[in-house]
């Protein structure tokens, strides 16, 4: 338990770390950063916040870690994403900044069905565009590796669908969050992330066959059908879009060498930085505990 324990401390911590690394360059481009590259912590900027300033990323990580801490009640993850939007709960200086637009109109929804004492459930899936799957909810998925590891895969994958679907209810973006959770998982029980990864390779497929439709699983046919990390960089794009996201997340953890090299390699791909290096940051302290606290 108390190794568990650690390990999810270090996840969490990496996460944040990750996260403050990209918020001051968020927008910067792979070719700005190639000249300018981040080293270490830096502050304002993009965001005109101090050096460590985590975004709603962590937030939003920290509210789900906080509502687990009680047992999985998705109206309590739901009204934890409210306090923090509309009280500044889990904010790192008391402000907001950085909520991406589905999400904050999500949290608007959640509001209002609080109001009318109406149970929140997940956005209906009907009428959902597929255009709607950035990667909101991918960035705080975390935390439910570490209350599913022990659940079935059918389990695993019904509440990340329901998690999900708060906020991105696409099969798309769940897909993302659900292989996310997955590889987190194998983390969780010190599997190589080399094997994990070969592993999903092998068994995801069959299972997905089941839960979606082949050409939505195909959007990850670079993860899953190929090796992401043989891919080279200028291949590798660092967008909001969740796919993307997830790509160069794993096309990081599978060709990096410890925590800082890593995390910075994610960062520095430019373009969604926070979110990328939130999503490295989090796995990759899984991996290392070698996180640097400057």
């Amino acid at each position: 338990m108390m190794k568990k324990s650690l390990k999810i401390s270090d996840a969490l911590f990496g996460f944040a770390v990750g996260d403050a690394l990209g918020v001051p360059v968020e927008y910067k481009s792979r070719e700005e950063l190639a000249k300018d590259p981040v080293t270490g912590m830096l502050e304002f900027m993009e965001h005109n916040q101090p050096a460590g300033t985590w975004s709603d990323d962590s937030s939003m990580v920290f509210c789900t870690i906080e509502s687990l801490c009680n047992g999985y009640n998705l109206e309590d993850i739901a009204t934890q994403f409210s306090i923090w939007r509309n009280r500044r709960f889990w904010t790192p200086r008391g402000r907001v900044f950085d909520i991406g637009i589905q999400t904050s109109k999500a949290i608007q929804r959640i509001d209002r069905l609080i109001e009318q004492g109406i149970r929140i459930k997940p956005i209906p899936e009907t009428g959902v565009n597929e255009r709607e799957n950035g990667n909101g909810s991918l960035m705080r998925i975390l935390p439910l590796a570490f209350s599913l590891a022990n659940e079935s895969i059918e389990e695993r994958f019904r509440v990340v669908r329901e998690v999900s679907g708060l906020t991105h209810s696409h099969i798309r973006a769940v897909l993302g969050c659900f292989i996310y959770v997955e590889f987190a998982i194998g983390l969780l029980k010190d599997l190589d992330h080399y094997t994990i990864y070969g592993e999903l390779r092998q068994k995801l497929p069959d299972f997905l066959t089941g839960v979606a439709d082949p050409a939505e699983i195909a959007c990850y046919s670079r993860i899953l059908e190929h090796n992401i990390a043989e891919y080279p960089e200028i291949a590798i794009q660092s967008s909001p879009y969740v796919v993307h996201s997830l790509e160069a997340c794993l096309w990081c953890l599978l060709r990096g060498n410890n925590f800082g090299e890593t995390v910075l390699q994610a960062v520095n791909l430019g373009e969604d930085t926070d979110t990328i290096g939130v999503l490295i940051g989090g796995l990759a302290g899984l991996i290392n505990n070698d996180i640097p606290t400057r």
